[in-house]
């Protein structure tokens, strides 16, 4: 079916314009500035967007969909539909699951499951053990996204900390290898204090204390030394601190170390942890208001790459366990792009920045194939809202299958009113078109 989204707002490439899109199969055939010839209008189905807001789709390059064995928490088909309902139309999803993502047997596996029941476009990350580096340097790389190290602990035996299987990874892979960076170390030495003096019963208000400042920066300064010295495409996730957001260049054409900032760290700061406990123990831990204003700073700068969520659901039961055995980790992918509008309107950054580290930035550091833009050729992909419709958060508006988020209560002052994937829209006003038009994520790689 042919579509055209009439006389919308685009935010594309630094600029916002008004123009129509016109969308013919999967593809954007055109974008039309001016009117709109009248023979066309009657050949295509018109949705009026009039006032609306128009983003490219936007790509999610951190989630954990917990599919496969640990479905309880949430899956593919629940996290992937809560994804489109916040404008995000494709998502990369973490290997840390059971069995783990760490050879192309499990990549396989994963393909095909998100090929029978994904809502959005998917990508999955190869995962790293201290064992398997030889083996997933070799992989095939035109079915993944990218290499991702766990340099602070993480499900099973997935932290990687020989200091031999690190440099031959950052050596010889040849996609982005993109780590959780925490000095594993300096953790376990605040965790011990912490817990001689408070037992199992540590306030959530010290989770920043405990993973703290020193342990990312120490961290990510061994990773950015290493990338340098053997040429490496890093991508460091989910920076937490001042210290580190200091560290990276500004954007350019030969930028190969580049980094990423989720929504919880440009949203909360540890003030918010006396309201909100458990609700928002991340790992990395969410810091201080200083930490937050830095790394606002730094993504408006070009310093931070990429806006994600690091989407990762636990059970309501879990998150309400004694903090050292409270998993860490929220549900996001529905209220990430609600939230930058937030921010939008609060001043803290513009709309064509959210585009370029929502939407552009993921594509072009991942090399992903026609998607990230709103140009003619590409595929159809789109995330269109109105910034002046509020919504509140309530727990029966939430999607994810946890069944509950850190923002509940919120009132956010924008709306996600239609995502468009591959040209179908499957969601509209609140509404699900029950249609799955979704592919695998394909890769420009030499």
């Amino acid at each position: 079916m042919s579509y055209l989204i009439h006389q919308p707002y685009i935010i594309n490439n630094k600029q916002v314009s008004k123009a129509s899109i016109l969308i013919e199969g999967d593809i954007i055939k055109d974008i039309i500035s001016g009117e709109v010839p009248e023979g066309l209008l009657n050949n295509v189905r018109v949705i009026d967007a009039n006032g609306l807001y128009v983003f490219p789709g936007i790509i999610d390059d951190q989630v954990h969909f917990r599919e496969p064995g640990l479905t309880h928490k949430g899956d593919i088909e629940s996290e992937s539909r809560a994804a489109i309902a916040g404008g995000i139309t494709s998502y990369m999803e973490m290997p840390n699951t059971k069995p783990q993502t760490t050879s192309m047997a499990e990549i396989n596996a994963k393909l095909k499951r998100a090929d029978e029941v994904s809502f959005a476009n998917y990508g999955f990350y190869l995962g790293a053990t201290n064992d398997n580096h030889r083996e997933i340097c070799d992989a095939d790389i035109s079915c993944i996204c990218g290499i991702k190290i766990f340099l602070g602990s993480s499900t099973g035996n997935m932290l990687v900390d020989n200091e031999e299987t690190l440099d031959y990874i950052f050596s010889n892979s040849r996609v982005p290898v993109a780590v959780h960076s925490e000095d594993e170390s300096i953790i376990k030495a605040e965790m011990e204090k912490a817990i001689a003096i408070y037992g199992e019963n540590i306030p959530p208000s010290l989770h920043a204390k405990i993973r703290s400042n020193e342990a990312c920066y120490v961290s990510t300064k061994k990773a950015i030394s290493r990338a340098k010295r053997f040429g490496t495409k890093l991508h460091v996730l989910h920076l937490s601190t001042a210290e580190e957001a200091e560290m990276f260049d500004k954007s350019g054409p030969d930028k190969h170390i580049t980094s990423e900032v989720c929504v919880h760290h440009l949203w909360f700061s540890e003030k918010d942890y006396n309201a909100l406990g458990n609700k928002i123990k991340w790992n990395p831990s969410i810091k201080s208001e200083y930490d937050r204003e830095i790394l606002r700073k730094a993504l408006n700068e070009g310093r931070i790459d990429i806006i994600a969520t690091d989407h990762a659901p636990h059970t309501w039961d879990e998150k309400n366990n004694p903090y050292t055995s409270c998993p860490s980790g929220g549900p996001l992918v529905q209220h990430s792009l609600p939230a930058m509008l937030d921010l939008y309107h609060y001043g803290v950054v513009s709309l064509e920045t959210i585009a370029e580290k929502m939407c552009h930035s993921p594509a072009r550091i991942f090399n992903i194939k026609k998607r990230g833009f709103i140009e003619k050729g590409f595929f159809a992909d789109l995330a269109i809202a109105d910034l002046k419709k509020p919504s509140i958060v309530a727990k029966e508006t939430l999607l994810y299958k946890c069944c509950w988020s850190p923002f509940e209560g919120h009132r956010f002052r924008s709306t996600v009113e239609y995502t468009f994937i591959n040209g179908e829209p499957v969601y509209s006003f609140g509404k699900f078109s029950g249609r799955r038009n979704v592919r695998s994520l394909e890769y420009n790689r030499a």
